[in-house]
């Protein structure tokens, strides 16, 4: 396969379907951290690549995308070990924003998002940890799901921080979104595709770019229903803020426990930005600061599930604006991931599923709305979603 984007890390793997079923025709890639039979993941790291073997199997993801009949075409590039939000990678090269291409595309599954958007796939899966599938799908201006904590397996995915890591798919369609959702959910039952309150977040909004507030504001004239009962409310008790600090202490510990031992044994080359993450994250302990954070989660989880209970959403913008340009210095990168955390650690901390719905701004740049549902009401969501949207803008 022509790579002309740099979304593949092995545009030449390609697997065949091993059944028929509701994905027949769809072609997908994978987020280089998806075991494949056969294949090895680099994970965005060469001394990673260099220190593992071979899948014996495939994922049980992609084993339940080739059973419904999805043709596996290609392994895309991410972020290394899936510890960034930028979608630059020092080793392997920047896949190029088909939207923008001066602009990065996000990450971690950067990838994935730049094989979508530029049509080289009909859908592809990545990881979210962070944001790593929200944020790139925004940036590239492709539907993107991040589907709620728990419910879809990770067997053979190679994990971050796996209280919080999940599998996500992106798509330009929305009815490959859905139909995708259905086979990794393993969910047959139909669901009411509405919701009776939508809560428009309003200190999620505050953070936004003027430019995006505005484009997104005149849409959602889509979120309302015959029945639903439209509220403005800060979605933080606390703030974002604190929110997004919590989620980033926790989530660096968890990284620690998961790849500390590997990288003080290998002392693998890593990008600036992702190193001095890993030197900060290797300082974190379970002391009283990461105890107050660990119960912070358990309260955004509660508050979060009983305010939306079945039927309730949360709308709010994906990211602060459109895609940052590329070559940025470390103190811009971490500017700009500090923000968009404030956006994306609702759903990480509380583990609800998120959809991105991409527009365009004044400006002509891909931008995401957010729509956050209940917890486990994933398909509830995506039919809402299926209902009101039909392809992004590319």
């Amino acid at each position: 396969m022509e790579d002309r984007w740099n979304a593949f890390m092995a545009p030449e793997l390609t697997v065949s379907p091993i059944e028929n079923g509701k994905l027949n025709g769809l072609s997908f890639a994978v987020k280089d951290v998806f075991a494949v039979k056969g294949h090895t993941n680099a994970a965005g790291n060469p001394d990673w690549l260099d220190t593992h073997m071979q899948a014996q199997q495939h994922a049980a993801s992609v084993e339940l995308m080739l059973k419904a009949g999805a043709q596996l075409k290609g392994a895309t590039h991410t972020d290394e070990l899936m510890y960034s939000l930028n979608g630059e990678n020092i080793h392997y090269g920047t896949p190029k924003n088909p939207h923008s291409i001066d602009c990065i595309p996000g990450g971690s599954s950067s990838g994935s998002a730049v094989a979508v958007a530029a049509g080289c796939v009909d859908v592809a899966l990545g990881t979210d940890t962070g944001g790593s599938v929200r944020i790139p799908s925004s940036y590239c201006g492709v539907f993107g799901f991040r589907p709620s904590h728990g419910v879809i397996s990770m067997e053979g995915v190679i994990p971050l921080a796996p209280q919080f890591d999940t599998i996500g798919w992106m798509a330009r369609d929305i009815k490959h979104l859905c139909n995708v959702g259905s086979v990794l959910l393993q969910d047959g039952n139909e669901y009411e595709a509405d919701f009776e309150t939508v809560y428009i977040a309003n200190d999620a909004w505050k953070i936004v770019e003027d430019d995006t507030k505005i484009t997104l504001q005149d849409h959602l004239s889509c979120l309302k229903t015959n029945h639903a009962e439209i509220k403005r409310k800060n979605i933080a008790e606390e703030s974002l803020e604190t929110w997004s600090n919590a989620f980033r202490l926790l989530q660096a510990r968890e990284i620690w426990k998961t790849h500390g031992d590997w990288i003080e044994k290998v002392k693998p080359a890593f990008g600036p930005d992702i190193a001095e993450r890993f030197e900060w994250a290797a300082t974190i302990r379970e002391d009283q600061e990461w105890e107050v954070a660990n119960q912070l989660r358990v309260k955004v989880q509660q508050h979060l599930r009983e305010l939306l209970g079945e039927t309730g959403c949360i709308v709010m913008p994906t990211t602060p604006g459109p895609a940052p340009a590329i070559g940025r210095s470390l103190n811009e990168v971490e500017m700009t991931r500090t923000h968009t955390m404030q956006l994306s650690c609702i759903a990480g901390l509380s583990g609800l599923p998120q959809l991105t719905i991409p527009f365009i701004n004044q400006k002509g740049k891909t931008i995401g709305l957010s729509i956050i549902a209940g917890y486990n009401q994933d398909l509830r969501l995506l039919e809402w979603a299926k209902q009101r949207f039909v392809q992004s803008y590319h």
